[in-house]
């Protein structure tokens, strides 16, 4: 049920309602029920982690192109390319996160024969976040990389029009707290970010956006563009990311690519994603692997902070997040409560049903 509280955070909505909302949801939609709770579990994992615009909030988006044919229910990723450790597969216009996951798998499976394995994918939609699919693989003893093509909204540094997608990268490796969950965009901050800011009226922090004519801007409506991260630097991880998730995939580029929720009815966005997976036991073996792991973490953890505040290695954040919202409950903002009130009034039979079911 979604409690409405007195504080900033607005409505809260339990982890395991979230989950039988969202499946449902996507059962209706036509999406086979094993897969409606892949998707679903990958949504609300990640508002647990306080990704929260990669989160529940996608939901109605997803819903959205199931029911323009952007995303296909009833898709059948297949394997049009196989040379062992490096497989292309075509996503068959599914859901992101299902093609996302099937690479994954894929991955992992191919690794613990090769040592290493790459798979790409083409004729995909957006997939979330990516941590979603390294943490995958990090549960399976693996490191994993992930990266994916976007629609254009970053503009390369010193110019004015977006050519890049905001192209996330992660890395993940170990379980739990004895692991390492990175997962950044290559712009200083995601779209989503600057729509959430602008829908509450507040400005843009510093360096995240410039306007038409390129300079910068903390105006929300003013946002143009979005600025890569460092700089030069980060156009050119976003570069690479477009080579890995687009070019070697054989998928658009950016620049050609229809922004969620623009999608040409019946057609995938031809979205571009790239998983890597590496098993440790090929290289310095596993249990070195995980001593090395260990060490790192810790180093890091240990730092001498500079002002008071522990310093923290990539995920940490994450865990925190999640370690609270499990008790508190995951917090919405004021659109997504309302559609999930909506789910919630519409699917409470069913939901009950199910909840029954799962005991």
């Amino acid at each position: 049920m979604i409690r409405r509280t007195q504080s900033d955070i607005g409505s809260l909505l339990d982890e395991q309602e979230a989950r039988w909302l969202a499946s449902i949801a996507l059962v209706e939609a036509g999406v086979p029920e094993d897969d409606a709770d892949l998707v679903a579990d990958a949504l609300v994992d990640t508002s647990l982690r306080g990704i929260d615009t990669h989160g529940l909030r996608l939901l109605p988006q997803y819903l959205d192109e199931l029911a323009t044919g952007v995303a296909n229910a009833a898709a059948c990723p297949t394997v049009v390319r196989d040379r062992g450790a490096g497989l292309l597969l075509d996503a068959d216009g599914a859901l992101g996160v299902l093609a996302g996951l099937a690479a994954a798998r894929l991955a992992a499976d191919r690794a613990k024969a090769f040592g290493v394995a790459a798979v790409g994918v083409r004729n995909s939609n957006h997939f979330g976040a990516a941590s979603v699919y390294t943490r995958h693989l990090a549960g399976q003893g693996m490191i994993g990389i992930a990266v994916t093509s976007a629609a254009s909204r970053v503009a390369p540094f010193g110019g004015i029009e977006p050519l890049f997608g905001t192209n996330p990268i992660s890395v993940a490796a170990g379980r739990g707290d004895d692991g390492l969950a990175l997962d950044m965009a290559t712009s200083q901050v995601c779209f989503g970010e600057v729509k959430h800011r602008r829908a509450e009226g507040r400005p843009l922090n510093s360096g995240w956006a410039t306007d038409c004519d390129g300079r910068p801007t903390a105006e929300p409506d003013e946002a143009y563009a979005l600025s890569p991260l460092g700089g030069y630097k980060g156009q050119g991880l976003a570069m690479a990311v477009t080579l890995l998730g687009a070019v070697l995939t054989g998928s658009p580029p950016d620049w050609h690519l229809e922004q969620v929720g623009e999608g040409t009815p019946g057609r995938s966005r031809g979205v571009g994603h790239f998983v890597l997976a590496l098993d440790p036991g090929a290289f310095s073996g596993h249990e070195q692997f995980a001593a090395g792991l260990a060490d790192l973490l810790g180093t890091v953890r240990g730092a001498t902070p500079a002002t008071g505040t522990p310093v923290v290695a990539p995920g940490d954040p994450q865990r925190a997040h999640e370690r609270e919202r499990r008790v508190r409950g995951i917090p919405l903002d004021a659109r997504t409560a309302e559609v999930f009130a909506a789910l919630e009034t519409t699917f409470d039979g069913i939901s009950v049903t199910r909840k029954e079911a799962s005991r």
